[in-house]
């Protein structure tokens, strides 16, 4: 049984109800926020998600809202990436940085007017960090949190599910670009975006009093394709090699070590939180890069509440930050964030729980 203790400092989604009614079973926090992880068969939640579509219940990526005259610029000097371009309807993803180019996020962008932007956050206060940004810089903007709720359909049948809601035009959406809209009077954005590589949809609830309606439109347009429940905690995420921030990266992680650097513009503005510190990074080399684990054994092993530390002739040379069953590749699968002197192909030892040691090999990423 499925038991969450109310809180003033836990906050349920609009899909909440809806969730608990298709019979949800576990979630994790994130965000203050319940994030639905399984309904109690993982196995059909992965290939549905892989052969079919899937609806997750993604409140909890919540957005960082930007309001004013200068909101371009405090998305410019909260972005190592250059926004200069990005035009009104246009989504980026962003890995934003402290002062010293640790990463502390890695939200989309989503540009709504040239006065308004979100930031659809991973888990972190990002307010707080928006809100003394442009108090230091002595920004005209107001930072809040909006009611804006996105329900995620993913998988390869989930642009006939969206279009058949919305309308044909949703096949034109570029990967991370949007557009406002309603259905039944729901205001919506709806984005092609999703935290897989199945391909699919993110649709931005604007009010959250219609939670509830949204499930069901989504739902009931997702029968005819056998649409199914999950989380966005399925072993696809590492087969396809995405990132998780807070769980693959820790307190001194640089996004060129987690693969991130091809969304870094080292010629942005100096003004630009991190952007001198992670020049010098670059000019220098990062020290560590991710790369992925293949491991031994057939029984699923995943990792549990801490990185494990991955060792060469009995010396700490990295840790591994995830690991899980993969269906397709029938093994263990994970992420190794390792110096950058060992290489794909070479062979490691890992240190598990209770002392055990599990062989392993480097690979490259994505595994699929």
């Amino acid at each position: 049984m499925f038991q969450v203790f109310p809180t003033a400092r836990l906050r349920p989604s609009p899909f909440f109800n809806s969730v608990m009614a298709e019979g949800c079973t576990s979630a994790s926090i994130y965000n203050r926020m319940i994030l639905p992880a399984s309904f109690g068969d993982k196995e059909k939640e992965y290939w549905d998600l892989i052969n079919g579509v899937v609806m997750w219940d993604v409140g909890v990526e919540r957005q960082v809202q930007l309001e004013g005259p200068d909101a371009s610029k405090l998305a410019q000097i909260l972005s190592p990436r250059d926004l200069s371009k990005c035009k009104i309807g246009q989504g980026k993803y962003v890995p934003m940085c402290n002062h010293d180019g640790i990463l502390i996020n890695d939200p989309i962008m989503l540009k709504l007017r040239d006065d308004l932007y979100w930031f659809s956050i991973a888990d972190s206060d990002i307010w707080f960090w928006a809100r003394a940004i442009a108090a230091e810089r002595g920004l005209n903007v107001t930072i809040s949190e909006p009611d804006v709720s996105p329900l995620a359909v993913q998988g390869p049948k989930a642009p006939a599910v969206v279009s058949s809601i919305f309308g044909d035009w949703v096949h034109d959406l570029k990967y991370f670009w949007f557009s406002e809209t309603e259905i039944n009077g729901i205001p919506v954005a709806v984005q092609r975006s999703g935290w897989s590589k199945q391909g699919g949809f993110e649709i931005y609830l604007q009010d959250g009093t219609r939670g509830d309606e949204l499930w069901s439109i989504v739902k009931e347009a997702g029968q005819p394709y056998a649409i199914g429940n999950g989380g966005p905690t399925s072993p696809e995420r590492t087969e396809s090699g995405l990132v998780s921030c807070g769980s693959d990266s820790d307190d001194t992680t640089n996004p060129f070590e987690v693969r991130l650097g091809k969304y870094i513009d080292l010629d942005v503005a100096d003004d630009v939180v991190g952007i001198k510190a992670l020049r010098l990074i670059k000019a220098q080399g990062p020290k560590r890069h991710q790369l992925g684990l293949a491991l031994e054994g057939n029984i699923a092993d995943p990792l549990s509440f801490h990185w494990e530390d991955i060792l060469v002739d009995g010396k700490k040379v990295g840790d591994m930050t995830q690991c899980v069953w993969s269906p397709r590749l029938k093994r263990n699968i994970g992420y190794a964030l390792i110096s950058c002197s060992c290489k794909v192909g070479d062979s490691v030892t890992l240190l598990r729980s209770a002392g055990r040691e599990i062989k392993a090999s480097l690979v490259d990423l994505p595994f699929l």
